[in-house]
């Protein structure tokens, strides 16, 4: 590449096989705008990954792209389902998948963003197909738990699904019901279909951008009076009046839109309501950043020094091994 000239010299055409490239980070980190420069310069399109920003009716407290960023490159996910249309992760990997396979069909690069964990982990890791479970086996499982003791079911556990008592703590009493109501309900442990999950379609390289601590909460508690200033109150009265719709249920329930709901039903003052937003998103960053040392793999990359050049030439290097790697194989 030439240093002196600002555009990227083409890639080869997107491949299947390819890796894509992953841009995440805690909320505020800057992940929006560095992520535009990259999909122009890979003529991307941007598959979001954000829980809450899929949802038509949320704009201003998910920090959703403004109608000019989003003509700058195509996005997915973006607004486009309803409140009355729950999202799971397992439903995102799947429509994910199928968007990935069209932009590269389209001949296009995918381009991955956002840093909402779980749907992160399910698209790039998948998540076991788990069948449901009748009601009726949870609440016999609740009711044990009252008459028998905890003890009782983890021991349980540990007969019927050694595998999966052993990644359990027997103090977390949900997930252990969980793990046995499985086991009532289908007749397999829960361990059988964690390790019959099927393999993710597609490769990722993951890039994680941060920045110093201080200055990242900095730069939340800022987006926050933002997002004030530009009508986050009004936005919640109008999502609080459609009808049917759950406010003690995801996504309503999260941060950003709680507090605002518990100040507009007189539960909390205004102060109160500020003051709660910034130090739960605060929180929430600090949990995501956890989240993400969990994987070895994944490149981590301080915000502001991190450019869009920088970053396609980490996916250019992880293309340049996977084609040395396919080539030696053929070999």
């Amino acid at each position: 590449m030439d240093p002196n000239n600002d555009t990227m010299e083409p890639l080869s055409e997107p491949d299947a096989a390819d890796p894509i490239l992953t841009i995440t980070g805690p909320t505020a980190v800057g992940k929006t705008a560095v992520s535009l420069e990259v999909a122009e310069r890979l003529n991307a399109e941007i598959v979001s990954v954000d829980s809450r920003q899929v949802y038509e009716e949320l704009t201003i407290g998910t920090a959703k792209p403004s109608p000019s960023e989003q003509q700058r490159a195509p996005h997915h996910f973006i607004g486009e389902r309803s409140l009355h249309e729950p999202f799971s992760a397992g439903a995102y990997a799947k429509a994910a998948n199928d968007r990935i396979r069209a932009v590269l069909d389209r001949g296009r690069r995918p381009l991955v963003v956002g840093g909402a964990t779980l749907y992160l982990h399910a698209l790039q890791y998948g998540l076991a197909d788990i069948p449901d479970v009748d009601d009726e086996v949870r609440d016999e499982l609740t009711q044990r738990l009252e008459s028998e003791g905890q003890d009782a079911l983890y021991e349980e556990l540990t007969q019927v699904d050694p595998r999966q008592a052993a990644e359990t703590d027997p103090t977390k009493t949900q997930k252990v019901i969980r793990a046995l109501e499985v086991y009532h309900g289908t007749g397999k442990p829960l361990s059988y279909y964690y390790e019959n999950q099927p393999e993710p379609p597609f490769d990722y390289v993951t890039v994680v951008l941060n920045r110093d601590r201080e200055k990242l909460y900095d730069r939340i508690n800022h987006r926050v009076d933002r997002m004030l200033d530009a009508g986050l109150l009004d936005e919640v009265r109008d999502v609080m009046d459609i009808d049917g719709v759950q406010l003690d249920e995801p996504p309503l329930s999260t941060i950003g839109y709680r507090e605002p709901i518990q100040h507009l039903k007189g539960d909390i003052d205004y102060d109160e309501m500020v003051r709660l937003v910034k130090r739960n998103t605060r929180r929430y960053a600090k949990r995501q950043l956890t989240w993400f040392r969990r994987y070895d793999e994944y490149h981590w990359r301080a915000a502001p020094q991190t450019s869009a050049e920088d970053l396609t030439e980490a996916l250019e290097d992880a293309l340049d091994s996977t084609h040395s790697a396919a080539e030696g194989s053929a070999r």
